[in-house]
């Protein structure tokens, strides 16, 4: 397999390793109440940062990802902004990212290299991602996601046509298309990928019996004639057929036309076995051409109550149209806010390939939030129940008009992008009378060595909440039931989790799980426990004893001064 070269790799290919985790806190006057509020996110802040606090709940759940990441054309004024313990890129860290920066492909490859990582753990055994680029950065970008996600795991380069009439800006030819790059956690054992409904045209080839739709599919007649009876001994038998076309492997009327076993002395076989003919009668399709006979298979759709078709290669429907996708944002605010969103149509066919009715789908550049927008819009369609994750840098946009009165969060003349992302899927929920929600939160407090030792303790709710995730996997239900305390979390089933921390420096450094601590809470709770703790003074037999499993946590107060 071809690796790809670039200045800092060595020095990002594990950077999402030292990642810290942070807190993510719930902003109540930003979220939305309704059903699944919180399973839908929109998370404000660092992608990088916020995919790695995601990973307590959310490794290998999320089911498809969508991203538009900066294509790097040098007119986006990206700046690379990742804190990578490296000279050469610290002197990156602020700077716009141009046309005439030399290392322009190297600083967008550190920024993707260690986001992709942690997409890849986030993404379900049966997952797939769907990437947005163009020319500037598709020959990069796919020998990067052959060595992290394995080129065994390719599944598509699909040009997509945005722009039919052609962007006569371009050099020597008139550009209509860029590219969607589609991987997939694992190809081989656990992908199947959906299929598009056929329209009115297509559904014209298609025929309706009592059962369902059919087309007529391969030659009943086995492969491989010339093969001697002993080879396919199971496959060689008679077929009947009445006058009125009833097949089958049994004569019973004596008007029934024998198709013998024989033909000028070669051997027939099927591609059935008798028991299949004589089970699916119905699915057999006889065509009679003077005094020869033949038998077809009906090929019936594989995809719910109507037939479906395989995606092509080539993606393009008038709809993928990058002006739709201003045009649809303008109709949701009444201005143009926004360059280049995505139009929801296309996102939400990706969505048809790429998930089923329960999905969790991600967005780490949600930019003016198309994705969740058709998320909803497909529940709608097919009485689905996914749910959404966005995520949006807080970057300011230059206004294209006065539009009057704005939020007192945007600054004269500019408007941040994560208010563009969550008044959008706001409007629409209201406008179109969906009964969905969402929760918005921000990054909160990072949880590290370094932070904790430099004094940056995060509170013990805080805390509390993120080892909850850690031991369950789940949001914590009610943040009423953490007992500082009584250093209590909450429980999970027949499991209580504790969590033994202080805010205070000198308390943690000789804060562990004792004797003394143990006996007392065994006498109130002599259930399974999981004690997060910065030490443990107890030996392998007085946990068993007390029911606890200690669980150091993610920093060790001991190994630096």
């Amino acid at each position: 397999m071809a690796s790809l070269y670039f200045k800092g790799k060595s020095a990002v290919w594990n950077h999402h390793l030292s990642v810290p985790y942070h807190t993510l806190d719930k902003d109540n006057k930003k979220s939305l109440i309704g059903n699944d509020d919180s399973e839908n996110l929109i998370i404000e802040g660092d992608n990088l940062l916020a995919l790695k606090s995601l990973l307590p709940k959310y490794q290998g759940k999320v089911k498809c990802i969508y991203i538009d990441p900066p294509y790097n054309t040098g007119n986006e004024s990206w700046t690379y902004n990742d804190n990578v313990n490296s000279p050469l890129i610290k002197d990156w860290i602020g700077s716009i990212v141009g046309k005439d920066d030399l290392t322009k492909h190297d600083k967008w490859l550190c920024m993707m290299t260690p986001r992709l990582k942690l997409l890849r753990e986030l993404l379900s055994d049966d997952g797939i991602i769907f990437i947005s680029i163009d020319e500037n950065e598709v020959h990069h970008l796919k020998i990067l996601m052959n060595e992290i996600f394995l080129d065994a795991n390719f599944i598509a380069e699909l040009p997509t046509v945005m722009n039919l009439k052609g962007n006569q800006d371009e050099f020597g030819f008139a550009g209509t298309h860029e590219y969607t790059l589609v991987y997939s956690k694992n190809k081989s054992e656990n992908l199947k990928l959906g299929e598009f409904e056929i329209d009115e045209e297509g559904l014209e080839e298609w025929i309706e019996d009592e059962i369902g739709f059919w087309k007529r599919g391969a030659n009943l007649k086995g492969t491989g004639t010339n093969a001697p009876r002993e080879k396919r001994p199971n496959l060689f038998y008679p077929i009947f057929i009445s006058k009125t076309n009833e097949v089958s492997t049994k004569r019973h009327k004596s008007n029934d036309v024998e198709l013998l076993p024989l033909t000028d002395g070669i051997e027939m076989s099927w591609r059935w076995s008798s028991l299949k003919v004589d089970r699916e009668p119905h699915n057999i399709i006889v065509v009679r051409d003077g005094n020869s006979i033949s038998l077809y298979k009906k090929q019936r759709p594989d995809l719910g109550d109507l037939p479906s078709k395989k995606p092509k290669t080539l993606f393009y429907k008038p709809e993928y149209s990058s002006g739709n996708g201003t045009a649809q944002l303008k109709d949701i605010f009444g201005t143009k806010i926004f360059d280049h969103p995505k139009p929801v149509d296309l996102i939400r066919d990706l969505l048809k390939i790429g998930t089923d009715k329960n999905s969790i789908i991600l967005d780490s550049f949600a930019g003016s939030g198309t994705s969740a927008q058709a998320v909803m819009e497909l529940n709608q369609e097919d009485g689905g129940n996914r749910r959404f994750i966005l995520i949006q840098l807080p970057e300011k946009i230059k206004e294209k008009t006065n539009t009057g009165a704005r939020n007192p969060a945007y600054e004269a003349g500019y408007r941040y992008v994560h208010e563009i992302t969550r008044d959008r899927v706001k409007i629409v929920i209201k406008k179109e009378e969906i009964e969905t929600g969402f929760t918005y939160y921000t990054l909160g407090q990072s949880i590290d060595a370094d932070a904790i030792l430099s004094g940056k303790l995060p509170t013990y709710e805080d805390f509390a909440k993120y080892v909850f995730y850690l031991a369950t996997g789940k949001n914590h239900p009610d943040d009423k039931k953490i007992k500082e305390k009584d250093y209590f979390v909450g429980k999970s089933g027949n499991e209580s989790i504790y969590l033994l921390y202080k805010k205070d420096i000198e308390v943690l450094k000789n804060l562990s799980i004792t004797l003394d601590w143990a006996e007392q809470e065994h006498k109130k709770n002599s259930g399974r426990k999981i004690v997060y703790a910065p030490a443990c003074f107890l030996d392998d037999e007085h946990l068993e004893k007390f029911n606890i499993q200690f669980v150091s946590i993610p920093y060790n107060l001991f190994e630096k001064k």
